[in-house]
């Protein structure tokens, strides 16, 4: 089979179990990494090279663009504390951990340790919101979780770069620490930077298709860039796209978010799709090259790791808690986090795709790297396959489902943007005023009033019965060569705005299962 026939393969096999972990609430990539291991060791399953720098770039910078941009800077500084416990302080811990038992059990270089804790330290936040966007949780446990993964990924790749430069130079000189030293503070400048410029050009490119090849163009000149300057190029993304995100306005193209966004899903997707059939090729390959003995001796070594990474992150969740409400005892005020909350935080460590792409971009001749690599799958795969599965379970027998308070914020949101737009049309004085005035008016008074909230679904109904006959009254105009195929997809799209904006909420989301 070559490298398309094994995509497609595994595509196809990938959406059949996609709908398994619908219905079931589990992480998609969990199962995405059984798919992966399994297309891996079909017969004639092909050996893919990828460039180690280029796995990087390919596989983290559209991830953390897509999730940087939507991340709430407000939310950012509430959680402050928290987030830079997690982000920083839990992933040095997890790494040291791991440093220790390589250092000690396998004889790891110390510099291959610190390599190997720098790979497996961070979680990825797209296994647990798999499960979380449909199971809603405090939003600020979703938050936080979010969040983190944004940041967590720079400390572990500042980690793995430093073991990387001292591996290859032999040493720490005072020239690789001021390296070392600038990399934080200098990527997140040069991506405030660069957000801002591209942001300026963003304008001139708006509802085009070159608007959203700038989008990946971007992203991944921005990591490269950074690489090739020395910088932080996970702070250097994350920067420039906050960056953008905070300087769009209300008057930017709607046209151009929504198909951005479809655009941006589908990508991040397949990156993940990806990224998982490569690692099982690789562990088949790793695997088919060891010893039996050494196979017995690196699966110990990564059971080892397996149980140390989800311990440690438990215990720093903890202590984290711990101190949180012994600070918010001495000012009588009740902790952020339940111990619910708090255990669910430290149970969503699950490993991802982070870990996966650090472990393509160890060089060929690194040292120990099939231990490593393999290591580093083995805790992918056991924390997606066994946090994963129980995390649901979890969220509801500790009672953390808040899915009928997520209900009612959306609700008290619609409100208030109806209300907004009645202030608005105060303003106007005219019968087409009016009438929309009539309309915002229900959309206020449908959470609290019976009668108008079964008026409203009556609307709804009909304008969705009204867009059904114009559609095939357009099918019919196209059949009968009365319009022709610009003007055809044209129509086509105005019936589906209108339709999408009376839709009920679970009809108008594009999940990723």
């Amino acid at each position: 089979m070559t490298f398309f026939e094994t995509l497609v393969a595994l595509l196809a096999v990938a959406i059949l179990l996609l709908q398994i972990t619908r219905r079931m609430h589990l992480p998609y990539p969990g199962i995405l990494a059984a798919a992966g291991v399994g297309v891996a060791m079909l017969p004639g399953a092909p050996t893919i090279p990828i460039d180690p720098p280029t796995a990087l770039a390919l596989f983290i910078a559209p991830v953390l663009i897509d999730a940087a941009y939507d991340f709430p800077l407000g939310a950012a500084r509430r959680l402050m504390l928290p987030l830079v416990f997690y982000a920083i302080i839990a992933v040095v811990a997890t790494a040291l951990v791991v440093v220790v038992i390589g250092t000690q059990m396998v004889g790891l270089p110390l510099a291959v340790a610190f390599t190997l804790g720098a790979i497996v330290a961070p979680p990825d936040a797209a296994a647990a919101t798999a499960v979380l966007s449909s199971m809603p949780v405090a939003r600020k446990a979703d938050t936080l979780l979010k969040g983190e993964s944004l940041f967590n990924d720079a400390t572990a790749l500042l980690i793995f770069g430093a073991a990387l430069t001292i591996q290859a130079r032999g040493t720490l000189d005072g020239a690789t620490a001021l390296q070392i030293g600038f990399a934080a503070p200098g990527g997140i400048l040069f991506g405030i930077v660069f957000g801002y410029l591209v942001s300026r050009m963003r304008p001139m490119t708006e509802n085009t298709v070159g608007g959203t090849l700038l989008q990946f163009v971007y992203a991944f000149a921005t990591w490269l860039i950074a690489e090739h300057l020395h910088l932080s190029a996970v702070l250097a993304t994350v920067a420039s796209a906050m960056t953008i995100a905070v300087l769009s306005t209300v008057e930017d193209s709607p046209r151009m978010r929504v198909h951005s966004f479809a655009v941006w899903t589908t990508i991040v997707f397949l990156l993940n799709v990806v990224a998982f059939l490569l690692m099982g090729l690789q562990a088949r390959r790793i695997l088919s090259a060891m010893s039996a003995e050494r196979l017995v001796q690196a699966g110990g070594f990564a059971a080892i790791i397996i149980l140390a990474v989800i311990l440690t992150r438990l215990v720093m969740a903890f202590l984290l808690h711990a101190f949180l409400s012994y600070r918010y005892r001495k000012r009588n005020e009740p902790a952020p986090f339940s111990n619910g909350e708090t255990f669910l935080l430290g149970w969503a460590g699950m490993r991802g795709l982070v870990t996966l792409a650090t472990a393509f971009a160890l060089p060929a001749d690194f040292p120990e790297r099939d231990l490593v690599v393999l290591t580093a799958f083995a805790v992918v795969l056991a924390t997606l396959v066994i946090q994963g599965a129980t995390l649901a379970p979890f969220i509801h027998f500790l009672k953390l489902n808040r899915e009928k308070e997520a209900t009612t914020e959306l609700e008290t949101a619609r409100h208030a943007l109806a209300e907004a737009a009645l202030k608005r049309l105060d303003q106007e004085k005219s019968p087409e005023a009016d009438s929309l005035r009539t309309l915002w008016r229900q959309h206020c008074l449908a959470p609290t009033d019976e009668h108008v909230r079964a008026s409203l679904e009556t609307r709804r109904q009909l304008t969705i019965t009204a867009v059904l006959a114009q559609r095939r009254e357009l099918e019919e105009l196209r059949d009968t060569d009365k319009i022709g195929p610009t003007q055809y997809l044209e129509l086509q799209e105005d019936l589906d705005w209108k339709q999408l904006s009376v839709e009920a909420d679970g009809e108008r989301r594009i999940t990723e299962t």
